[in-house]
């Protein structure tokens, strides 16, 4: 760690990403916690919830099962299954009912054949690969870049910019992926009357500070890819002396 720093002029660019990132994750923290402890007048679980809008929604072969972990929620394309925490699972809460119909929204996505989720689920694949090589080339080039004056470390660098690029696409698509899966959980869970208007807030506030880590991880990126280029034009500047 101490020789990516000594490597890194540029580190600095990162810290709003980072301060952004953690705004973000303190509010999703305070919004789910204050709406764990909020009871539907309903007394629906988070597991109820999802089966009837799976089933109202002519998905009764889409199964719900139990995860472990916090906030371990989601939902799977290729098992065709969504997947609760144990705490939105059983809880009948604001919070696990809003969380389990926004992993509703995503399965609701799937059948009506939604294109971002359609582009996002092609791309999972090459921005797997793409994500876990990256660092090692830029890694590389960065050694490179600073201790020779050759080529390829600056080449490296355009390689390992050019990898990172897919991963920041991919959070860039995921936006809308998330943004409308919020928005169908929100319309079907007042549409079948499983939240009154007035709990409607709660869910909103939930919703919208899940939907924030999203756009906090894109921004991140979007300044990790500068950083990478500014790398590469220093680098490209000293081959110029």
């Amino acid at each position: 760690m101490l020789a990516f720093f000594y490597f890194d002029p540029f580190w600095w660019v990162t810290i709003p990403g980072v301060l952004v990132a953690l705004w973000a994750q303190m509010r999703l923290s305070s919004s789910y916690a204050r709406y764990s402890r909020v009871a539907l007048g309903s007394k629906i679980t988070g597991a109820q919830a999802a089966r009837w809008l799976l089933d109202r929604n002519g998905m009764a072969n889409v199964e719900v099962y139990r995860v472990q972990g916090h906030l371990s929620d989601h939902y799977d394309p290729s098992k065709r299954s969504v997947f609760l925490s144990q705490e939105n699972f059983d809880n009948p809460s604001i919070a696990a009912v809003g969380v389990a119909a926004h992993e509703v929204g995503h399965a609701i996505q799937h059948k009506v054949g939604y294109a971002w989720l359609g582009l996002r689920m092609a791309m999972v694949g090459v921005t797997s690969f793409s994500s876990r090589a990256a660092w090692f080339v830029i890694m590389a080039g960065m050694a490179l870049s600073y201790m020779s004056r050759g080529p390829l470390g600056k080449q490296l660098l355009f390689v390992g910019m050019i990898l990172f690029a897919v991963t920041v696409f991919f959070q860039l698509i995921t936006l809308p992926v998330e943004f409308d899966a919020s928005r169908r959980a929100k319309a079907e869970l007042l549409r079948l009357g499983i939240i009154t208007p007035q709990e409607r807030k709660g869910v909103e506030s939930v919703l919208g500070a899940a939907a924030m880590t999203y756009v906090a991880a894109m921004v991140t990126s979007m300044l990790e890819l500068l950083r990478i280029f500014l790398h590469l034009r220093h680098a490209g500047s000293d081959d110029n002396r």
